[in-house]
């Protein structure tokens, strides 16, 4: 069954803290959605479906749902990592086609910037995950797990820091226009090539920014889309896939996004050229070149030049991205940025970007979200959205 045109997203949020040690991660989660749900002209007791994932405290669903006062039909709980939300949207259109809800809560919120969380100190994932014998030896951590992607993508591939510098640059051209980033200072591929070394070959501002905050997002049949006062977001398609180690077939040179994005593409009957504006998963710099590739806007190897002289920034180049600053400037609630795309996509296409980075006849955006390493495992999901 396809969810093409099955589904709208009719409410987003973005939460405008960055540091909140004053609010629990249940009130964040509560907050962004009285947010996404005023967007949208509806109120909680119009809400029968609720999906939220790890960020969610204590058993996600149950807490959270007791803690709002649902009254629901349909819940989920699918977790891949930062990738969660856009498999939420997803999820939330099968849900919807098939009857078992008609308005969807999406929810995501943390504090890991008032914890003290990093990507720099090897991850905990407890007793009993299946590598952790394997990989634990060799301490492991976000940072330098990705740092080993790109490595490879240099040494296969060509591909210099300079190049990813730029992915940085366009951020943060974007990122100055947006009152609530927390980096609104433009930089320069100087600049990036000057910043500390943090795992080799990435540097400070190839990393993304610790923030607190959240989002959501609410995903409604078309019916009721048709009855609000908001300018009407369609799901085009959807896609998912995780990767793994492959039994020790270990390749570093692609993501997930490569059949994520192809699910995606062929469901929405569309193609990369029909994109006016692409939300890019940005934990890394090296994370969106790899994306940008393997969602086929570019040949594999090409993201480097794909990247330079400014492709990325809305107004000069040719695929405008992260027009709120992204994961590198603006914010990465919870350690977890796939929310974020869908919501700054969902701007775009209204209309309601910041003028000075909105793009043009904007109708068909992407959202891409990674979760997990790219160097070990991670879930990837694209979702294509169209304005209507």
């Amino acid at each position: 069954m396809s969810i093409k045109g099955k589904a709208y997203i009719v409410g987003a949020y973005e939460h405008p803290t960055r540091k909140a040690p004053d609010k629990s991660v249940a009130q964040l989660h509560a907050e962004s959605a009285k947010g996404a749900l005023e967007d949208a002209g509806l109120t909680l007791a119009d809400v029968d479906g609720y999906f939220c994932a790890g960020d969610a405290p204590g058993l996600g669903v149950l807490n959270m749902v007791d803690y709002l006062g649902l009254k629901l039909r349909h819940v989920d709980s699918t977790e891949t990592g930062g990738s969660s939300y856009l498999v939420h949207v997803s999820h939330a259109a099968q849900a919807i086609a098939a009857g078992k809800c008609n308005v969807a809560l999406i929810t995501l919120a943390g504090r890991p910037r008032s914890e003290g969380s990093s990507g720099t100190k090897p991850r905990a994932w407890g007793a009993g995950v299946p590598d952790q014998a394997f990989e634990a030896p060799f301490s492991p951590m976000t940072v330098n797990s990705y740092a080993m992607v790109a490595m490879r993508h240099m040494y296969e591939y060509g591909t210099t820091a300079e190049q990813l510098a730029w992915i940085k640059v366009a951020a943060s051209h974007h990122a100055q226009h947006n009152p609530n980033a927390m980096l609104r200072d433009v930089v320069t591929v100087e600049d990036v090539l000057n910043a500390p070394m943090i795992s080799d070959p990435l540097r400070k501002l190839d990393c993304c920014v610790v923030s607190d905050g959240g989002g959501a997002l609410i995903v409604a049949r078309p019916e009721i889309a048709a009855k609000l006062n908001r300018p009407k977001v369609k799901v085009l398609g959807a896609g998912e896939f995780v990767k793994g180690q492959m039994g020790g077939h270990v390749d570093l040179s692609w993501s997930a996004a490569k059949f994520s994005g192809a699910a995606a593409f062929a469901e929405a009957g569309v193609t990369p050229a029909d994109i006016k504006y692409a939300s890019i998963y940005d934990s890394f710099t090296i994370t969106v070149l790899m994306q940008l590739e393997d969602l086929g806007f570019c040949k594999k190897g090409e993201g480097g030049k794909f990247v330079m002289d400014g492709n990325l920034i809305s107004g000069v180049g040719k695929l405008p991205f992260n027009t709120d600053g992204g994961g590198l400037c603006n914010n990465h609630p919870a350690n977890r940025g796939g929310i974020t795309k869908v919501i700054e996509a969902v701007r775009q296409l209204r209309g309601e970007a910041h003028p000075a980075v909105q793009v043009k006849n904007c109708d068909i955006a992407l959202a891409q979200g990674t979760g997990g390493l790219l160097g070990s495992r991670h879930g990837s999901a694209t979702l294509i959205l169209e304005r209507e």
